[in-house]
């Protein structure tokens, strides 16, 4: 039995020595560090292609900001950009606004700054403006200009024509709207903007006259008309066939003919320097061809020189029955080498145009008085 049982053991271990080898072949089912290899290279393409997409979405962003870039967008399209915002977008406020292809340009810049703010309801308008008409609180005059803002860019627009800068006339036209929610009256039954466009289109107005001639132009109402449709008439009547003669461009427009013809003359030409040379090749200056004060004779000199002499003397001497408006007056407007207009010493000293247009006319009159007497 011993023996058997010593036969039967070696038997016995080839049997497991044999198992064994059969069975190391199955022992990979524990080692699966590939398969997570395998589920690890599967992740890594999906992070590459989450930036494949981010990238795309940012080209798109660009492209659309570009083509939006010059447009003004409406109550109604800044209700679609906000509803129509991806919900998948977490990444995007992280991108980079200074890569823009327009980023430079300064009307751009600000177009896109006024999309940001909202477009008041007539509700709201009308709580805001009563809460500045009433306590007179900055944050609602603030909140008034700002929702109004796309509309100023739409008047300024209507005068792009005239060659002044799209960003020029939209400050002006801004001026004019700050000046509006200060006077804007909420208790006359009117929206604001339709008070407001008319202090936009003034504001624009006057500054395309300003910077049309160095020479001031437009001082009168009729001047005005003249400036805006004297071009626009003359292009109307070239239509027709008609030839725009200044006694038919008078009887449209109903202003004098004289008026038309000095306009006409001053329209036809803009500012040259005196420095300009009269051609390519001479070295001549439009200054050098101008008379000069000297060449004036010696006793006509004299004359004007005695003149100005006692001009000064007798304003001082009137200087001290002057009221202290009446001083300021003196001084900034009529002293003044770059005198002041009456609206603004009106805003400068809390006073109506009107008013300072009649103390002006009072203290010419003072001035020409002394004048006489002494004579």
């Amino acid at each position: 039995m011993a023996k058997t049982k010593a036969k039967t053991s070696p038997e016995k271990d080839k049997k497991v020595t044999a198992a064994s080898k059969e069975a190391s072949p199955a022992k990979p089912a524990p080692k699966k560090a590939p398969a997570k290899k395998t589920s690890k290279e599967k992740v890594e393409p999906k992070k590459v292609v989450a930036e494949i997409v981010e990238d795309e979405s940012t080209d798109s962003m660009e492209h659309a900001e570009a083509d939006k870039a010059y447009a003004v967008p409406s109550s109604h399209d800044e209700d679609i950009e906000e509803f129509a915002e991806p919900e998948e977008s977490p990444k995007l406020p992280s991108i980079d606004s200074s890569k823009a292809l327009a980023s430079s340009d300064p009307l751009v810049m600000y177009l896109n700054e006024i999309r940001k703010y909202k477009v008041l309801t007539k509700e709201e308008e009308i709580a805001l403006a009563k809460k500045y008409f009433e306590t007179k609180d900055p944050e609602a005059a603030q909140a008034l200009v700002k929702s109004n803002l796309r509309f100023v860019v739409k008047v300024a627009a209507e005068y792009s024509k005239f060659g002044a800068k799209m960003i020029d006339l939209i400050q002006e036209g801004n001026v004019g709207l700050m000046h509006a929610v200060r006077e804007f009256n909420p208790y006359k039954g009117a929206r604001l903007i339709t008070y407001a466009v008319w202090w936009i289109k003034g504001y624009i107005q006057e500054y395309l006259m300003r910077q049309y001639s160095m020479v001031r132009i437009g001082t009168t109402q009729n001047q005005r008309k003249l400036f805006y449709q004297l071009q626009k008439e003359k292009n109307a009547l070239d239509a027709m066939g008609v030839e725009p003669t200044t006694a038919l461009i008078s009887s449209r427009l109903g202003i004098p003919e004289d008026e038309v013809r000095d306009m006409a003359m001053r329209m036809s030409g803009r500012d040259v320097s005196l420095d300009k040379p009269v051609d390519d090749d001479s070295g001549t200056s439009l200054g050098d061809l101008q008379k000069g004060i000297s060449d004036q004779p010696l006793d006509e000199q004299l004359a004007r020189e005695e003149q100005l002499e006692i001009l000064k003397q007798k304003i001082e001497e009137i200087r001290p029955e002057l009221s202290d408006r009446e001083k300021i007056i003196l001084d900034e407007r009529i002293l003044n080498d770059e005198p002041l207009t009456l609206q603004e010493i009106g805003e400068k000293y809390g006073i109506t145009r009107e008013a300072v247009r009649q103390m002006e006319a009072r203290l010419m009159k003072k001035i020409k008085a002394k004048m006489e007497d002494e004579e």
